[in-house]
């Protein structure tokens, strides 16, 4: 089992890059970064820390196709992969719904699917070849080339998805792998190796070889209270982009998640953040002692064929930034790294 952290870069960048750094000296397998508008630059962010890391992998997971354009998806991360020397990679999705909707975009009018399979393609024909030409339905490129190329022999490409079915076939059958977030079911994990399999098969692939990442809203303390205040006070904010089938899957009724999405939809933090029952949050997220994130994982996730715990650690910094919530006691991103190395990844060696 690897282990990576997903970060939001909403910190003062010279914080996000010492995490980086302390990452990469407690050997995290990767950290990764949402590429969207809402928060500072991955990218930029990224390419200074590849002066300051020496093995970390580094990349977006996700990045967002109906934003990010594919070629300049491939074209940043074969940037990226020269200046760390062949860390790169990549996880590809359609994109937040909610940022799309600020854009004045209707999700369901772009066949998210069909245009991420379509992106994929195309970002792995300019990572091989440094040229494409495709005429597809969303994308249409004639000789266009680049001289940003990649280090790696093979830059790992990945596809994120949540819904399913066809978006874990897909991502198994066309990609590296697969990045299912918010997920903390063995029900829901089965229900996505099922489907990674019908797509390594389809694509004569070891769906072993894959990439199949569990990315959880996590916190880790040994005060579990502590942890699971923190955490509890983000399973709101990350359940608004849950559909209903996933949330099932997860032991939650979606009118149990309804008033707490409304609340926080309307701008009203604090009311979500009430609205969120601890009984809600233990099911929506990986919260407490080493011992008990640990057993979490062991019960839930590793039986099922996962393979990578991307960790989107939570502290008291990132709660106060997005909800406006003050806490006491939380470790900070740092500490909560230099935890998950001494006591739980020893469990997963």
């Amino acid at each position: 089992m690897r282990f990576s952290y997903a970060m939001l870069p909403d910190y003062p960048l010279s914080e996000s890059l010492a995490s980086i750094q302390k990452a990469d000296e407690l050997g995290f397998h990767a950290v990764y970064a949402a590429d969207e508008t809402w928060h500072k630059d991955l990218w930029l962010l990224f390419a200074a820390a590849a002066a300051t890391t020496s093995r970390i992998r580094l990349g977006p997971s996700v990045s967002g196709i109906c934003l990010r354009e594919p070629t300049l998806v491939a074209q940043a991360a074969a940037t990226l992969d020269e200046l760390t020397g062949g860390r790169a990679e990549v996880a590809v999705s359609s994109g937040n719904f909610g940022l799309l909707a600020q854009y004045g975009i209707d999700w369901a009018g772009t066949k998210p699917l069909s245009r991420v399979k379509e992106a994929v393609h195309v970002i792995r024909t300019l990572l091989d070849d440094g040229v494409v030409t495709f005429d597809g339905d969303f994308f249409t490129y004639n000789g266009l080339f680049t001289f940003a190329r990649p280090v790696q022999e093979h830059l790992p490409v990945m596809m994120g998805a949540m819904r399913g079915p066809k978006s874990f076939e897909a991502a198994a059958e066309l990609s590296d792998g697969c990045h299912h977030a918010l997920s903390y079911t063995r029900e829901a994990y089965e229900y996505m190796i099922e489907h990674c399999a019908i797509g390594a098969k389809r694509a004569g692939k070891d769906l072993d070889d894959l990439d199949l990442g569990s990315w959880v809203v996590f916190s880790v303390a040994e005060d579990s209270a502590v942890a699971k205040d923190a955490a509890r006070s983000m399973v709101g904010l990350y359940a608004s982009s849950m559909p209903h089938e996933q949330l099932e899957r997860n032991g939650v009724k979606p009118e149990e998640m309804a008033p707490i999405i409304e609340a926080i939809g309307a701008g009203d933090m604090a009311r979500g953040i009430e609205l969120t029952t601890p009984d809600i949050a233990d099911r929506l997220s990986i919260a407490g002692t080493p011992e008990e994130v640990t057993a979490l994982i062991k019960e839930q996730i590793e039986p099922t064929g996962v393979n990578h715990m991307i960790l989107a650690i939570t502290d008291a910094a990132l709660v106060k930034a997005l909800m406006g919530r003050e806490l006491e006691g939380v470790p900070d991103i740092n500490a909560q790294l230099q935890l998950v190395h001494d006591q739980v990844m020893p469990a997963f060696a």
